[in-house]
């Protein structure tokens, strides 16, 4: 399937964005609703037209109006516009040209050349007059479409396909792709200059010196890697300038197109918050970490301190407890070599693959050792279990009822996959379906 760029949907608050998302991605990920501007940060999906996919953003309804966290939803607009490569600005073909439809128009005016009108919720042929005084907005020819129903989508669909440039599919095939990932001034371009062995990204003492991510390739030890070093994530509160803004979004990209996270935590100042608020952006996508602890060096060194450290960290990270800790010192270069240890030790896991018959009788096994409680009026019986092709391992749990499956059942399971297969360093997925529901990540 080829992939294409990035499109951003833009408007007013109830314009039908969210459901539109939903549409073109084929997912339920956004919260639609009646409630009037649900959405307020951008959310990533991918668009799928034909046999071509995309990059899709929805992002909050903007108003003039002197609304609660108007301003924060205009700063994720501006950084949506500036992401994109079509903008699809779409208005409610129901209400008519609103006062925010015009203010959202001047917002968009240096954008114009890859605008897109998408005049919504035309949902019969009765309502395709409404469509013509969105001309006076300035965007040209209007589409009239309905998310709710699809009416209208594939004119819309090829004129953005047609404008959207084509992305290479897998520029790094065949590398172990790992990104850098922590709170600013941790020592990830240190880190990345000691890996390297020359000064390939800028070190300074100041507090978040790279401003972007940097992909670089390079081999070691007859193996290619790709490291792409990212910018120090702040806090929410301290995310103010477009430069942070843009680094938070480079971040999360990085920690969508890697393998593996390195996330680096600084020693000599012990863990705080923030080290958490970072740690989300490798969950959000469920990829494998390795927990990096940098400037060990300036820690102190006795017998017990790593282990006590560690202890720390698992308390800290209570979501990443199958991570691998390292203690490292980016400056002298102490222990750098267990980090590509690591890194090799969980790219293979996370390729491993369980024989459905093996996965079956521990699954089963599983079953008899600890009976699922009664939950929600029934009790879980399971009947098939498979691993899919996806990254990280990814099982599909097939049984009676959906609804029977405590979370506290689906962990146990969890435990017991990891301890019998192995899967101790890297995250693993449960699907849990009934009897007739397919299988995803299967051809």
């Amino acid at each position: 399937m080829k992939r294409f760029g990035t499109v951003a949907l833009i408007g007013s608050p109830s314009s039908g964005k969210s459901t539109l998302f939903n549409r073109i991605s084929d997912s339920r990920k956004e919260i639609t609703g009646r409630q009037y501007g649900i959405t307020r940060d951008r959310n990533y999906g991918t668009g799928h037209w034909l046999d071509k996919e995309f990059t899709i953003i929805d992002t909050g309804g903007i108003t003039d109006e002197n609304i609660p966290f108007q301003r924060e939803v205009q700063n994720q607009v501006e950084l949506g516009c500036q992401e994109a490569d079509v903008i699809l600005f779409v208005v409610d073909g129901r209400v008519g040209v609103s006062n925010n439809d015009m203010f959202v128009a001047k917002k968009l005016l240096p954008y114009k050349d890859k605008v897109l009108l998408a005049v919504n919720k035309i949902d019969d042929m009765t309502m395709i007059g409404n469509i013509y005084e969105f001309y006076s907005l300035g965007f040209g020819d209007p589409y009239p479409i309905s998310a709710e129903h699809g009416l209208g989508l594939g004119d819309l669909l090829d004129d953005v396909i047609h404008r959207l440039p084509e992305v290479e599919e897998d520029p790094y095939e065949g590398a172990l792709t790992f990104a850098l990932l922590g709170r600013p001034n941790v020592g990830k371009s240190s880190l990345a200059n000691k890996i390297l062995g020359y000064d390939r990204v800028i070190v300074s003492p100041m507090s978040g010196t790279t401003r972007d991510s940097v992909d670089i390739q390079f081999e070691r030890d007859g193996k290619r890697y790709v490291m792409i070093d990212t910018a120090g994530i702040k806090r929410p509160g301290k995310v103010e300038e477009d430069l942070d803004k843009f680094a938070v979004v480079r971040s999360e990209d990085a920690c969508r197109r890697s393998d593996i996270i390195l996330l680096l935590i600084d020693a000599s100042e012990g863990l705080v918050s923030q080290d958490v608020h970072v740690s989300n952006y490798a969950m959000e996508y469920g990829k494998p970490v390795i927990i990096v602890v940098n400037k060990w060096d300036l820690h102190s060194h006795g017998q017990d301190d790593q282990r006590n450290f560690e202890k720390e960290l698992k308390a800290y990270f209570k979501f990443l407890d199958f991570a691998p800790v390292v203690f490292i010192s980016a400056l002298t270069g102490s222990n750098i070599q267990r980090i590509f240890q690591a890194l090799d030790e969980v790219n293979e896991t996370i390729h491993r693959t369980v024989p459905s018959s093996l996965l079956n009788s521990v699954i089963m096994k599983a079953q008899m050792d600890n009976e699922a409680p009664n939950f929600n009026g029934g009790r879980l019986k399971i009947t098939y279990a498979t691993q899919t092709k996806d990254v990280p391992p990814t099982f599909v749990i097939f049984c009676n009822n959906p609804n029977y499956f405590h979370f506290s059942y689906k962990r146990y399971l969890e435990n017991v996959i990891r301890e019998q297969f192995g899967f101790t360093n890297c995250p693993i997925k449960l699907a849990i379906r009934g009897k007739r529901e397919g299988i995803p990540g299967q051809d």
